[in-house]
């Protein structure tokens, strides 16, 4: 089954249930965002088709009304981030709002490509100390909060291609396309360790998330100045 979208006027007048793109600015939660539209819209049944940390920008897709329903029809797969990774220092966050715990040389850039080789595919990737994940009930982050960091067990992700950009000195732009649940944070921190160095997320950009693009989501901005129509949804066969 999958999710399809209809594109009728008279959804306008209807009460907001179906498909939202917002592009999510850098410093708020993805629930903050959905806090927000619940404002804008008026509707308080609203999720969402994967997270984003709160220092990375770009899209998220929303469900709104009866819609949330449907979040398991909808083919959110793969995301794709532009990423840049700043090599030099590991950091506990793994990415650049963190401690900075450990530092080394840069690495060689025939030792990144080795290394993005051994990080593409299905891979192990143990979550960074500061995540949703937990154990027993408590959350990760909490844990590592109280300076108490879980043992947090590797999961198997996908990552299907990285599309590399410049990598000058100590920082390398790339395009990443995976699936959901892989942490681009960890693949900046083991890409770091895997070359000999130390690396950590800088800047964290999603652009898609299965068919829906970043080009075609609203800002926060411009929902609160004009709403935009919610995509209705509906459920059909699969061909």
């Amino acid at each position: 089954m999958v999710a399809k979208k209809t594109d009728r006027p008279d959804e306008l007048s209807a009460p907001p249930q179906g498909l939202l793109l917002v592009d999510k600015p850098v410093g708020m939660t993805s629930h903050d965002v959905v806090q927000h539209v619940r404002r804008i819209y008026g509707e308080r049944s609203i999720g969402h088709l994967g997270t984003l940390d709160p220092f990375a920008t770009g899209l998220l897709v929303l469900l709104l009304g009866r819609a949330t329903r449907l979040a398991t029809f909808i083919d959110a797969e793969p995301k794709v981030y532009e990423a840049r990774i700043k090599f030099g220092e590991e950091t506990d966050t793994d990415d650049a709002t963190g401690t900075v715990i450990r530092v080394a040389p840069s690495p060689r850039e025939d030792d990144v490509r080795s290394a993005v080789k051994s990080l593409t595919g299905t891979i192990s990737q143990v979550p960074p100390a500061y995540s949703a994940k937990s154990v027993d009930g408590t959350r990760a982050y909490d844990a590592a909060r109280r300076g108490e960091p879980l043992d947090l067990a590797a999961v198997n992700v996908t990552v299907h291609s990285w599309d590399l950009g410049k990598l000058t000195g100590d920082s390398l732009s790339a395009v990443i396309t995976c699936s959901s649940g892989t942490y681009i944070r960890a693949l900046a921190r083991d890409l770091g360790r895997l070359t000999s160095s130390a690396a950590h997320l800088e800047q964290l950009r999603r652009t898609r998330a299965g068919a829906f693009d970043v080009r075609d989501a609203a800002t926060l901005e411009s929902l609160a100045n004009s709403p935009a129509r919610v995509r209705a949804l509906r459920v059909v066969p699969d061909a």
